[in-house]
């Protein structure tokens, strides 16, 4: 589209003794102002014109010398474009343009029963970012960021995982050296049935525990009644 403009303003440029060639670059929205050198040394005619990719001159306003009241041709609203001029320069003012203001913009003027093309300005309408494609740099960014931070979170991770590892087998091996132990004592009870005590058993339990006494030789020879008693007193003392 930029070649094709340039070449459209040369073509319309060698047709006139005069001509100014620009580039003008905006965003949506945005209001500008065209401009053009005014050629004609007394009040006459003066047009606006536009072309968009290849298509004939559209014609856009009109008006006749500085003092005159600019008309618009059909589809070009008041509302959005405005002609002024003065004796030097010729003015096109637009409201809010929009992409489909884009194009190539040229002034003439009726000069001895010809229309003379005084400049043209090439009119670009940069549109803004798109929010997707915003989004879609911020997701890339933030991407990016975090693959950058990958290696100190892995360290980290690793070093962690490692800790845990260590706390894990030591407690294991306090555990496996405790229930050893525990299982070294019952086999040393186990050996020496002597010296093991149940734990669960009362002091009751104890005192009614019947003491079992081994007769000395000749015991035999004192008489029933006698054995009876003491083994009866013994009885009442371990009460």
């Amino acid at each position: 589209m930029g070649n094709f403009m340039q070449i459209t303003a040369i073509l319309l440029c060698s047709q006139s003794w005069i001509c100014e060639s620009l580039t003008v670059e905006v965003h949506p929205g945005e209001d500008i102002t065209l401009f053009c050198s005014n050629i004609s040394s007394s009040p006459t005619q003066t047009d606006w014109f536009r072309v968009i990719n290849g298509t004939k001159p559209s014609c856009i306003s009109s008006m006749y010398g500085p003092e005159g009241e600019p008309s618009y041709c059909h589809g070009f609203q008041s509302e959005k474009f405005n002609m002024s001029s003065n004796v030097t320069t010729v003015f096109l003012h637009i409201k809010q343009v929009d992409l489909m203001d884009s194009g190539l913009y040229f002034c003439g003027f009726y000069i001895k029963k010809h229309t003379v093309v005084g400049s043209a300005t090439e009119l670009i309408i940069k549109a803004h970012e798109d929010s997707k494609d915003k989004e879609d740099s911020d997701n890339k960014k933030a991407a990016d960021q975090l693959m950058d931070l990958m290696p100190g979170i892995l360290g980290a991770l690793t070093a962690l995982l490692s800790v845990t590892v260590v706390v894990l087998a030591v407690k294991n091996r306090r555990l496996e050296r405790a229930s050893s132990l525990k299982l070294q004592k019952e086999r040393n009870k186990v050996k020496d049935p002597l010296s093991y005590t149940p734990e669960n058993l009362s002091s009751d339990d104890l005192n009614y525990a019947a003491p079992t006494f081994h007769p000395k030789a000749g015991s035999n020879r004192r008489p029933a009644a006698e054995r009876e008693l003491e083994t009866t007193a013994l009885y009442g003392a371990t009460r």
